[in-house]
Parts: structure tokens; sequence; C-alpha cells
């Protein structure tokens, strides 16, 4: 019989997925499923299984997990970032490795689109002036006509460019060549070169996956080179940015704001001085978690198992040489 190991959390990530599979005809309907909660438990689970669901994405307990995994074909991770996987391992036993590609594409990119919204329309300004009962009339900015370089070309990174290009906003991109003629971002700068055109732009949109490429990319020569008025937005991983740099960005005025639902380090500890300043927007990495996405992704992953009983190729292969999916 064929074993699933799957590294949960929450009790409706297990009700998400028992719904899906639990089903007459479903795939894994003969498997033998060994749900694990404590990450000290991952290596003896893995022993003699064929596939690994990392529905706690966030855990890194497959770091030094894998020395019993002696049957595992596929990892599948229930999230779009796979940093958190021991690559040379995995890659060094063959494993197939998938993501979540799809499922939060387009509420980060409602998320971003609110963010720019709140910025331009001075949203949080009325909400610190309604909470002290004051009546202040201003101007606001227009969205439409401003400029945003979104640094990240995958599948989140295009339909952000596709959400704003609706609201008027001119978009390109950053990723790791530079081209022109993309169909959806036009022209693709190279995200090694980020200091050098962060200048033309009102918005730096920060959707990069975490690699050694991508590691502190966003740093004081980044903000030092955007416009005084441009804003942060980043939805990708924490440590892209590098945080200090930040910190002195807003407080020195060099930058107008920055949104941010991805921080390094996360959770965000208490004293940190990004909590107190004013141009921050903070969210607990939360931009793609709407209503029934446990189940969206739980109907994902059963029709890639479903894939994978039959042979054939799966969906949303990680490249593990580059850390992401191709787009």
């Amino acid at each position: 019989m064929p074993a699933l190991t799957i590294l949960s959390s929450p009790q409706r990530q297990r009700s998400a997925l028992d719904g899906v599979l639990s089903t007459d005809g479903a795939p894994g309907a003969d498997w033998q499923v060994r749900w694990v909660e404590d990450p000290a438990d991952l290596p003896a689970a893995l022993r003699g299984a064929d596939a690994l669901l990392l529905w706690d994405f966030t855990s890194h307990a497959l770091q030094g997990a894998l020395g019993g995994a002696d049957r595992l074909r596929w990892i599948h991770s229930a999230s779009a970032g796979v940093d958190q996987l021991p690559y040379s391992e995995v890659r060094g036993r063959g494993i197939t490795v998938t993501n979540a590609r799809g499922i939060f594409d387009r509420p980060i990119a409602e998320y971003v689109a609110g963010c720019l919204l709140d910025f331009a329309k001075d949203t949080h300004r009325s909400a610190r002036l309604q909470a002290a009962r004051v009546w202040r009339h201003r101007l606001t900015e227009d969205l439409a006509g401003t400029r945003a370089l979104i640094v990240g070309t995958g599948a989140i990174g295009r339909q952000i460019a596709r959400t704003l290009g609706a609201l008027g906003v001119e978009v390109a991109g950053a990723g790791t060549r530079a081209r022109g003629g993309d169909p959806d971002f036009g022209d693709v700068v190279d995200s090694a070169q980020l200091a050098a055109h962060v200048g033309a732009f009102d918005w730096l949109i920060n959707a990069a996956p975490l690699t050694p490429a991508t590691t502190g990319l966003i740093d004081a020569a980044v903000f030092a080179s955007m416009r005084p008025t441009a804003r942060l937005v980043t939805i990708g991983r924490g440590p892209t940015v590098i945080t200090d740099d930040l910190v002195t960005a807003l407080r020195d005025g060099q930058i107008a704001g920055a949104a941010l639902d991805v921080v390094d380090p996360e959770p965000l500890p208490e004293d940190h001085p990004l909590w107190a300043l004013p141009t921050a927007v903070l969210t607990p990495h939360m931009s793609g978690d709407t209503h029934g996405w446990e189940r969206r992704l739980a109907q994902q992953f059963a029709a890639n198992l479903e894939r994978f009983e039959a042979g054939r190729p799966l969906e949303n292969t990680i490249d593990l040489d580059k850390g992401y999916a191709a787009s």
C-alpha cells in the first residue's frame, strides 16, 4: 500500500483534505495517510512514505529528516515559495517537488492593488483622523498613470501586473534576465541591477521568491535610488528585503511608505521599530489567505495525486536549481 505523509498544523487543514480525499473514487483512497503535527515525528513518518505534503509550509522540519525516507518520490508544498526545503539533499535523492502555484495569485494581486489604493487615497491617515474625531479635507493621488516595477515575474507577479494594469498603472518587471515584449510586463529589467532602475517608478512591488540571488536584494542602495514619493509593497519573502535598511529609509524619508505582508524576522518582535513607523503598514503574512483557500489547495493536491498515481507528469514542478516553478 502506498503511503502519504502530511505535515500539518490547524485542524481545518486536515478537515479540508479529508473532505477531498475521503470521497468514493478519490485519488489516494487506498493510501495509508500519516498525519504529523509534531515535527519531531516527521523522520519516522517518512520511512516507507511515497509522498509528502508539507501543509505546514513554514516548517523547516524537513532539514535533517530525509535520512530514513527510503521511498519518497514527491514533495508538495502548500505555498508558492519552497525556500524551506533542503535543496541539495532533495535533488540528490531525485525527489520531485511541486508547489501551490495558482492558489494565491489573485488574492495576493488584490491585496497589492488594495495597498496601492490605500496609499494613493490616504486611507490610513483618514483612519487616524477618524480615531481622533478630526474632519480634515485634503487632496489625494491618482493611481492611474503611475508606474510600478514588479520584482518577480512568476505567476503571482504576472497576476499583479494584470490587476494593476486594469487600474491604469503602467507596469514593468524585474527578473533574472532583461528582455522586452513580455505579454504582461512589456519590459523586464535585470533584478540584479535593481538600483539602476527603481528611480523611474512610483511603486516597487516585491514578489520575488527567496533564493540565494534574491536574499537581501532590496537594500540601502535600492532605497537610496528610489523616489522620495515612492512606496514599497512586499508580499514575497521577508529576507529579500534588508529590514534595517528599510527602517532607515522610512525614518529618513528616502521613501514615502511601505506595505509589508512579509518581514524579516517573522513574526515581527513586539519591540521592533517597524511597528511604530507611521509610514509602515504591517499585515501578518495573510495576503493570499482568503476564505476557502484550504479546500482549493486540497483540490489542487488531489489532482496532482491522481497524476502521481497514474505515472503522469505533475503540475507546478519546481526547478530545484532555480528554486521556483517556471513561469
